[in-house]
């Protein structure tokens, strides 16, 4: 039995942030390889990103992400009897994928912070950083066609499907930035397509690299879906009241932008004083105050939605875990698994 196969059926004894690190323990090395076949000038933007040089190209560590995209992926593959090994071309191919979505993310956004440091579009350019997030999109087919699984070709396919329902969702998030109608159905199909979809497509690629029957795959599969809503939620809290140290970003900082969340959805459809108050405070064309954001958040909780949004994460994580245990998941790998989930849903990462 290999090492990493050892670490796998070990995962399941570990603590949630054990288990990420151990992910990036075994996917960084073939990460750092798939990336440095790239043209250096390419390389110069991707590095900086994956927080493994400065600007100047000095060599880094600074932090480059949970990498639970990965994680999913690996013990999916365990969860379905096969190696975690087999999986980590599975686990290369969606964390490029992610880093992808990320640098496009920060762009559209016009972030200028990621992961507690200069956002690669505002260091290097917005072409640049729109060019290396392409980049990495193509590398990650290469990853997946070139793996020698016999699955692969079937992977590429299963990986080009939820890009395309990433797009879609990153097109109609931008869509709403300049929409004051939005309900709710349309916002929480949006979550999924831009969140839950690679979420999903993380499980059901290591699933089908480890080997797993198609129920295993579609079941893991709704597992990662469901997990990527739930996870969206609480993204979307933090994106609210998150403390600033922990989450990177300025405290507010989806208010500031006027963002279409969840929670902010919930209560601009409420139907309230506070949602006429705060749809105000969305339609105003300065740029809102520290206390006016201060207003807009309370105002947000007022109507319930911050409540409502715990309660819709809460219900998403316990669907997720339906599903892992109807995959039939080996023990370790499924407590794992719903350990990652839980600490996806956490309200204080």
């Amino acid at each position: 039995m290999s090492t990493l196969q050892e670490a796998g059926r070990q995962a399941g004894a570990r603590s949630a942030s054990e288990v990420l690190a151990w992910s990036r323990q075994q996917v960084e090395p073939a990460l750092r390889e798939a990336v440095g076949g790239m043209p250096l000038a390419t390389q110069r933007i991707t590095n900086y990103h994956f927080g493994w040089e400065d600007e100047d190209g000095t060599a880094a560590h600074a932090d480059s992400g949970k990498a639970l995209r990965p994680a999913l992926a690996l013990l999916s593959a365990e969860a379905v009897g096969g190696t975690p090994e087999s999986a980590v071309p599975a686990a290369v191919a969606v964390e490029l994928v992610h880093n992808f979505s990320l640098l496009h993310d920060d762009v559209m956004d016009c972030d200028t912070t990621r992961r507690h440091r200069a956002t690669a579009w505002s260091v290097f350019g917005l072409g640049a950083a729109i060019l290396a997030g392409d980049a990495l999109l193509s590398l990650a087919f290469d990853v997946l066609v070139n793996s020698g699984n016999q699955r692969a070709d079937d992977a590429a396919r299963m990986l080009g499907s939820a890009v395309q329902e990433l797009v879609d969702g990153q097109l109609a998030d931008s869509h709403f930035e300049t929409r004051d109608d939005v309900v709710m159905a349309e916002c929480v199909r949006m979550a999924q397509l831009k969140t839950g979809a690679l979420l999903g497509c993380s499980s059901a690629l290591g699933a089908l690299f480890g080997g797993g029957r198609p129920d295993q795959v579609d079941h893991l599969r709704l597992f990662g879906e469901d997990l990527g809503l739930a996870y969206q939620y609480t993204d979307d809290l933090l994106g609210i009241w998150g403390d600033p140290k922990v989450t990177g970003k300025p405290v507010h900082s989806d208010l500031r932008r006027r963002k279409k969340s969840l929670p902010a959805v919930a209560a601009l459809t409420s139907e309230t004083a506070e949602a006429r108050e705060l749809a105000a405070l969305y339609q105003q064309r300065d740029e809102l105050s520290d206390e006016q954001l201060g207003r807009a958040a309370d105002l947000i909780e007022r109507t319930g939605a911050r409540e409502q949004s715990h309660a819709q994460a809460d219900a998403l994580l316990l669907s997720a875990l339906g599903e892992l245990a109807s995959a039939g998941s080996t023990a370790a790998a499924a407590a794992g698994l719903e350990q990652l989930a839980r600490l996806a849903t956490r309200r204080d990462h």
